[in-house]
């Protein structure tokens, strides 16, 4: 600021320069002077004001900041102050000094980091700065790259992707040892990754999985401070809707990793001295990265693999414990409820473990029930209802044991007076006077029974008893009465649901709520109404989809509605064309819209709770065959109206048709005297031939003690071919043994290679990233996985081809008595027959699962001979690699030689040097001695560490 000050001190008794004057006379000396020094003060002078005055240095110093980047880069103080300036003019973020210029646009950054960014080469000189080591330098360049990405995030990431090794550079800084810098390289990596799978990827190769879970746990895991929060949204950011990334991610057996985040013990111990904010937020986000790697939106095979995972390394059991510790705060416990819900979610393995994990009460409770009795307690936070509901229909999903584990609980056999089972408390959800209550209740068991027709069937058993003195009566019928009662919209929303999900595909279902003769007629004047409130229109929709689904599954058990009567009656009360328009409206609102798009239940306030995402599929499903059931109708009743010559007609044909048959009647009887006298004739001969027979069965007996039974040569070929495709089969995984091992020698001679060739210098870093040789490792080692399945699978085919030889001589055995036999027991020969016929299928299916063997092996060494591609151009590189290091090795010695021969003739010059001071004084002249000569050197040598110092 020393030239700032002697500029302004000349001012003095004048008037006062304006911002912009200033701004331009510092640009000048900045472009235009010659020494670095006035240059330098220059740019720190247009760092102070550039704070205050950003329009000013933005539009008039931008260029001349990036000139000196270019030109005066080797010098640190310089280069820093510049990239600070080009840092506050192209930040948004608010200070004050913004106050004092209240016209400035509030994205005044996006535009300068828009001009900015029109020359790429801008963006290449920013990574280029990356490689300075000086602290001046990389700092501010971190922070700069940051902050243009955050305003022009895609064009920058355009930009990035395109430059040689840029992704790499960023990446390095991961790995810097200065944690300032480490820690801005991380807001720089999380805008870097925003929305761009490409750069995800890369990313993600450069080993970035391990070095954050690494940074993560150097920094305390759960309990680390920003850092660790940083990370966590970083890995959040690379894995969220990237399922390449997510196989990566599992693939490099990173799940087990996160394990200890949530140790049980350290959250009981943080519990007693309360949670911090960093720490909440911390467990939020790494439940979020939990869920995005099982999250329903991912491709099933991904989400399976990913739960078995969780399972294995002990990660399911720890989040089981968060549920049951204590202390835990609630949007914690809420967001640990849908993590656990999303790791059972379909997994069978998941499903049961969580049906054995039992809350630590007295007496000892299940875990699920523990977390209905919070879902339907109307005190407890609605978000945690919802969680609660998620994890019930995940624990449900394709899960029929859990169904039927829980219909039971409602059976009168299974209750028990001194335990609260699950079925107390959803029937007591059920019927509360909390409207929200009565809709997750609703909800609940409509999974329970969702695509089960045996539970749907169980439920009918479950008897209620309503008040004292009076009869029971069923479940489904306190659901219609409570129905037509009235109520809140949602408690007869979630009725209505559960009451079409116990409907559909359930003729037994559907007798019985036709059985109660005064359900349709209320179905019936909710449908027919008029009514146009929105809510109302809900109601009215779903009650035609129940008269539908009675029409769709109805088995005209119930006399009072049949099919065809049901049908006339919506004909004529409500009208086919009425009928369809309540039906419509179901799947124009929006509440429908956003159930089906995501199985999660994330509601923010509790009017919201409509629909559920099942029951949305289930009557996606189910309208159009409600629809067609009707239409289908009418147009038969319009078909079964034939005219009078149609009748006269067919009358006709019938006339004809009985004079055929008379005919045939007589012939008939004529036949069946002739058939009497040959079977008298033919009873005669079964007599002769039964006691040939029995002579045939002893000689036969002879025979057997002479002569064993002989195999059938068409199945002893079958077996010896069998047995030949085996034997070839081994063979050809003994050579693809062969060829692995040697892949597996050539790639450790590689591996070998790689660092030798990293110690030959940065340019040998950029031409052979790591990254290839990993995924060649991890294709070998999936290789190796399937050949162990192969092996496996082919044992299991020689066992089964020993078994069906066994089952073959038997079936011959059997097949020679049956032989011998076959005269008086012809029924056994056709069991011999059917026998040889499953025989012959099961060898056809061997042959057939030999073939997919084949080609799977076909597939494998088709993969190893693209291995061997890889691997040997990279033998390639390596030797050209090589070829340009002794080239570079020989332009080194010929330097070498001749900075040798330059001392030899410096070393001639100074002895001729000192022949001619020799020869001076010899004929009298004054000459200079070397100590005055090296004296005045070592003045200046002192002259220069000064300024080096004063420079520091």
């Amino acid at each position: 600021m020393d030239y700032f000050r002697k500029y302004l001190s000349s001012q003095q008794g004048g008037v006062q320069p304006t911002g912009a004057e200033t701004v331009e006379r510092l640009c000048d000396r900045a472009s235009s002077s010659t020494l670095l020094d006035d240059r330098r003060d220059a740019v720190r002078a247009l760092k102070a004001l550039s704070k205050k005055f950003r329009v000013e240095v933005g539009t008039r110093a931008m260029d001349i900041l990036v000139r000196v980047l270019e030109t005066d880069r080797s010098d640190a103080e310089i280069t820093g102050y510049a990239l600070d300036t080009l840092c506050h003019i192209m930040s948004d973020e608010a200070t004050d000094d913004d106050e004092d210029a209240p016209n400035v646009p509030g994205d005044l950054g996006a535009q300068f980091t828009e001009i900015f960014i029109k020359k790429t080469d801008n963006v290449t000189l920013l990574l280029s700065l990356l490689a300075e080591y000086d602290f001046h330098i990389l700092w501010p360049t971190v922070r700069l790259l940051t902050v243009i990405l955050t305003n022009k995030c895609k064009d920058v990431q355009d930009m990035i992707l395109v430059s040689p090794m840029g992704v790499s550079k960023l990446m390095d800084l991961l790995s810097e040892s200065r944690e300032i810098i480490r820690n801005d390289a991380l807001l720089l990596l999380i805008q870097l990754v925003k929305n761009n799978a490409n750069i995800q990827k890369i990313v993600a190769f450069e080993n970035a999985f391990e070095r954050l879970l690494e940074i993560i746990t150097q920094e305390g895991s759960s309990d680390g401070g920003i850092v660790v929060e940083d990370c966590l949204l970083l890995l959040l950011n690379l894995l969220r809707n990237n399922s390449s990334n997510q196989n990566f991610f599992r693939e490099s057996s990173c799940i087990k990793y996160l394990t200890p985040f949530f140790d049980v013990d350290n959250i009981q111990q943080q519990s007693q001295g309360g949670w911090s904010a960093q720490k909440v937020t911390n467990i939020h986000l790494m439940l979020q990265l939990v869920r995005t790697l099982v999250s329903p939106n991912n491709p099933q095979q991904l989400t399976s693999t990913c739960q078995k995972n969780m399972h294995s390394c002990g990660l399911l059991q720890q989040l089981c414990a968060i549920l049951m510790a204590s202390g835990v705060p609630a949007d914690v416990l809420t967001e640990t409820i849908n993590t656990v819900s999303e790791v059972i979610r379909g997994s069978q393995q998941n499903q049961e473990y969580f049906a054995s994990v039992m809350a630590p009460s007295n007496p000892p409770r299940p875990a699920i029930v523990v977390l209905l009795m919070s879902m339907v307690n109307e005190k407890q936070p609605f978000s945690l209802r919802c969680a609660v509901l998620y994890c019930f229909q995940s624990f449900l999903y394709r899960n029929e044991v859990g169904q039927s584990q829980i219909v039971q609980t409602l059976l009168p056999t299974s209750v028990d007076a001194n335990t609260i089972s699950a079925g107390q408390l959803l029937c007591g959800g059920l019927f509360s006077p909390d409207s929200l209550s009565n809709w997750f209740a609703a909800v609940a068991l409509l999974h329970a029974i969702l695509g089960n027709i045996t539970q749907k069937e169980q439920l009918l058993r479950v008897q209620l008893a309503t008040s004292l003195g009076n009869p029971p009566v069923t479940l489904l019928q306190q659901c219609c009465n409570i129905l037509a009662q009235g109520g809140r919209f949602q408690t007869r929303i979630g009725l209505l649901m559960l009451l079409s999900t116990w409907l559909a595909d359930s003729p037994i279902a559907v007798s019985h709520f036709l059985y109660n003769t005064s359900n349709v007629p209320y179905m019936i004047s909710q449908v027919s109404a008029s009514d146009v409130e929105e809510n109302e229109s809900l109601v009215h929709g779903l009650c035609a989809f129940i008269l539908g689904i009675c029409v769709r599954f109805n088995d005209d058990q119930n006399e009072t509605f049949t099919m065809a009567s049901l049908r006339q009656v919506i004909e004529r009360r409500i009208g086919l064309e009425t009928f369809t328009d309540k039906l419509n409206q179901v799947p124009k609102h929006e509440c429908y819209t956003r159930a089906i798009k995501n199985p999660h239940i994330n509601y923010k306030q509790p009017s919201e709770s409509v629909f559920d995402h099942e029951f949305t599929k289930l009557f996606k499903k189910l309208e159009g065959e409600v629809l067609n059931a009707l239409s289908t109708s009418r147009e038969q009743s319009k078909k079964q109206i034939p005219s009078l010559k149609e009748h006269e007609s067919i009358v006709t044909q019938y006339k004809d048709l009985i004079q055929e048959q008379d005919q045939q009647l007589q012939e008939l009887r004529q036949q069946l005297e002739e058939m009497k006298v040959n079977h008298n004739a033919a009873s005669s001969q079964v007599e002769k031939l039964g006691q040939q027979v029995q002579q045939l069965k002893d000689q036969n007996a002879l025979l057997k003690v002479q002569k064993g039974s002989h195999a059938d040569i068409r199945k002893d070929e079958e077996i010896k071919n069998l047995n030949e495709e085996i034997i070839s089969l081994k063979t050809q995984l003994a050579e693809k043994d062969s060829s692995i091992e040697k892949l597996k020698t050539a790639l450790a001679v590689l591996e070998v290679r790689v660092p030798a060739q990293d110690m030959s210098g940065e340019e040998d870093k950029e031409n052979n990233p790591p990254s290839e040789l990993e995924v060649l490792q991890t294709t070998m080692n999936r290789l190796n996985t399937d050949l162990y399945h192969v092996r496996v699978q082919l044992a299991e085919k020689e066992s089964l081809v020993s078994k069906m030889e066994t089952e073959r001589n038997e079936a011959h055995q059997q097949l020679e008595d049956l032989k011998e036999s076959r005269e008086s027991s012809a029924a056994d020969s056709d069991l011999a027959n059917q026998k040889i016929a499953s025989l012959t299928a099961n060898v056809t299916r061997l042959t057939e699962e030999k073939n997919s063997l084949q080609d799977r092996i076909k597939k494998s060494n088709e993969e190893n001979l693209n291995l061997l591609d890889k691997i040997k151009k990279l033998e390639e590189d390596k030797d050209r690699l090589a070829g340009e290091k002794l080239d570079l090795q020989g332009e080194l010695d010929t330097v070498k030689k001749e900075q040798e021969d330059l001392l030899v003739l410096l070393a001639d010059q100074d002895n001729k040097i000192d022949k001619y001071k020799a020869r001076l004084r010899e004929l009298g002249q004054e000459v200079e001695d070397d100590d005055d000569d090296e004296e005045l050197d070592n003045e200046d040598v002192g002259d220069e560490g000064e300024a080096d110092e004063e420079d520091n």
